[in-house]
């Protein structure tokens, strides 16, 4: 179980962090405690994975963290910055500087080819991509020979090497994955998830993952547990068995 008190401010050593986070939906008899004061730091260069039961809050908590959503009370730190009062432009600016994402349905536009696709949020700060970062970088995902492809003629697991790519491109302070292996089959999932282990081994990337698979968070450095809208596990380079254990504790 984690602390849940508050503090005034963000570790400097994290890259993200939430202090006392609650978000409650809804007034009267309709209201839903979504979150229920919850604390978490994602240190620079680990790999979180968060995991819980259906209605657990763990979509809440990544809309959250990335920005999308606004704490009914407490706060949220992106690299080192408070983004709980920030406006709707200056979180879309934190957004393009510090936030990659990665979606479980990949969420890329049809009509840019695979290498528009990754360089778009630098085209869309108006910016131009490092031609030789970014050779190396779709060479690394495993996309030379498709770069020039639309998503409609790439496989699954090739439309979200290009989604971890395009998160990838703008070198971010957190990369935010919401299920990146749920549409995918074994293989190409365990594809994404070395790609995922190897961004945080090589370039240091600190992540967050929600899931719902065991094996996918046994990729993680740790692994967050949510029930009820609070934290309830905390486990430090789980094998998938401790996992499975963990998730079957706090869904009784």
């Amino acid at each position: 179980m984690l602390d849940t008190t508050t503090a005034p401010t963000a570790p400097s050593a994290a890259a993200l962090s939430a202090r006392a986070v609650t978000r409650v939906f809804g007034e009267g008899e309709a209201t839903v405690h979504a979150l229920r004061g919850v604390t978490l730091d994602v240190p620079s260069g680990q790999f979180t994975a968060v995991m819980g039961p259906s209605g657990s809050g763990k979509s809440t908590l990544m809309h959250l963290l990335a920005g999308l959503d606004r704490p009914t009370e407490g706060t949220v730190h992106i690299g080192g910055e408070d983004i709980s009062a920030m406006s709707d432009a200056q979180l879309t600016k934190l957004r393009r500087r510090h936030v990659g994402f990665v979606f479980q349905a990949f969420n890329l536009l049809p009509v840019l080819s695979a290498e528009e696709n990754i360089t778009l949020p630098l085209t869309i700060a108006g910016r131009k991509p490092d031609r030789d970062d970014l050779e190396r970088l779709i060479v690394r995902v495993g996309l030379a020979d498709r770069r020039t492809h639309r998503p409609s003629e790439l496989s699954g697991g090739q439309q979200q090497r290009v989604a971890i790519a395009r998160a990838l491109i703008t070198r971010p302070t957190v990369l935010l994955a919401d299920e990146p292996t749920g549409n995918l089959d074994s293989h190409a999932g365990a594809e994404v998830l070395s790609l995922l282990r190897e961004a945080v081994e090589v370039d240091g990337q600190s992540t967050v993952m929600v899931t719902h698979d065991p094996r996918a968070a046994a990729a993680a450095d740790r692994v967050l547990f949510l029930a009820d809208g609070r934290i309830v596990g905390d486990l430090a380079a789980p094998s998938e068995e401790q996992i499975v254990a963990m998730m079957q504790e706090v869904t009784r």
